[in-house]
């Protein structure tokens, strides 16, 4: 069960699976324990357990498919971790064929309503007037459950959070010599959210090399911080080669890293606009992500710049959804969904996702 920090993995995991063991690679002890020993440090376990952080022994995956080959019994082992598991070059052992992901994000906006998942069926049963509640407020704060569960300052949290990532996590996943530039680098892919990702401007911006962009990036879409939304074209080639887009999976931590101090700067900002469609999306990538299902979503941009912002693909059927945050609705909302719609491919249905006007 991969996911970010903080997200609920352990709460949950000793929650559903009370019978099982729990070990967590944090702790040194046990850390130094897997790596010396790792066949005495999995022979304790004469049951079930759930190994948390798992991604700092990554020798163990592979005792790991020994024993599950050998005992040939389902949920021996509950893998969890911080990092996406199958984008870490230290793991060379992904248990392929016998494994079952389930990805674990921070809150959507319905399960803090205490409503059903998000499903394609769902996303246009709100009322516009339960979803403008304290929208302002609800993207300010983000959706890491600590901050709602201990009702803490959803900003100075989030500050801590960060600096203990990337004093923490970064230096031990890469050997990052200057903290205070990868620093000033995540705040750099703050101020592009919801734009094509330029890895050249971004290097140069930041003062380092276009390769060290990258393999930031990449460690920023392994700890589930970022994540890359890719053009939609009918050549599939052409997905993997055209620059994505840039999203982050909190709206909280966009708001730190952009210094935006409340809900009514956020309602002002410049940023408003990239911030609440990457919030719509978000919520619907963990809404998809938490049913087990890999979201296909792509986008769509002509040569002139028009553009739909997420097209959801089922099949042969594209899904077309704008979204735009104002307070007043005008044609020029839906220009994008008008011109393009016989560009992505064969849209059998006009549906709209978070098509918002939102209300003071």
């Amino acid at each position: 069960m991969p996911g970010p920090r903080q997200s609920g993995k352990t709460t949950l995991l000793k929650n559903v699976l009370p019978g099982y063991d729990y070990v967590s690679l944090e702790d040194p002890d046990e850390r130094d324990y897997a790596f010396e020993d790792p066949r005495g440090f999995l022979s304790r376990f004469k049951k079930k357990a759930i190994l948390d952080e798992v991604q700092h022994v990554p020798d163990l995956f592979s005792y790991i498919q020994t024993i599950v080959d050998n005992r040939d019994e389902p949920g021996q082992f509950i893998l969890s971790g911080s990092q996406n598991f199958l984008l870490l070059s230290g793991i060379s052992q992904s248990l392929a064929g016998r494994t079952s992901i389930l990805h674990l994000l921070p809150f959507t906006k319905r399960e803090l309503a205490n409503k059903e998942v998000l499903t394609i069926k769902k996303l246009y049963s709100d009322s516009i007037q339960e979803r403008n509640k304290d929208l302002f407020q609800m993207m300010f704060t983000g959706f890491y459950p600590r901050i709602h569960d201990k009702k803490l300052p959803p900003q100075e949290w989030l500050a801590d959070y960060f600096q203990t990532y990337i004093q923490r996590d970064v230096r031990q996943i890469i050997n990052v010599t200057d903290i205070g530039l990868f620093g000033r680098f995540v705040r750099l892919c703050a101020g592009r959210i919801g734009q094509l990702l330029n890895l050249s401007s971004l290097a140069a911006d930041c003062g380092i090399s276009h390769k060290t962009a990258q393999r930031w990036i990449s460690l920023l879409e392994s700890s589930f911080v970022i994540y890359k939304v890719l053009p939609h074209h009918k050549n599939y080639s052409k997905r993997m080669i055209k620059s994505p887009k840039l999203y982050f999976y909190d709206s909280g931590l966009v708001c730190y890293l952009l210094r935006i101090k409340s809900p009514d700067n956020l309602r002002i900002s410049p940023y408003r606009g990239n911030i609440f469609e990457s919030f719509c999306i978000s919520e619907f990538i963990k809404s998809v992500y938490h049913q087990k299902i890999t979201p296909d979503i792509f986008f769509w941009r002509d040569s002139s710049g028009h553009e739909i912002d997420m097209i959801i693909e089922q099949g042969e059927k594209l899904i077309p959804c704008e979204i735009k945050s104002g307070e007043t609705s005008t044609k020029n909302f839906i220009k994008g969904l008008n011109i393009g719609l016989n560009c992505p491919g064969p849209v059998t249905k006009m549906d709209f996702y978070y098509m918002e006007v939102l209300k003071k």
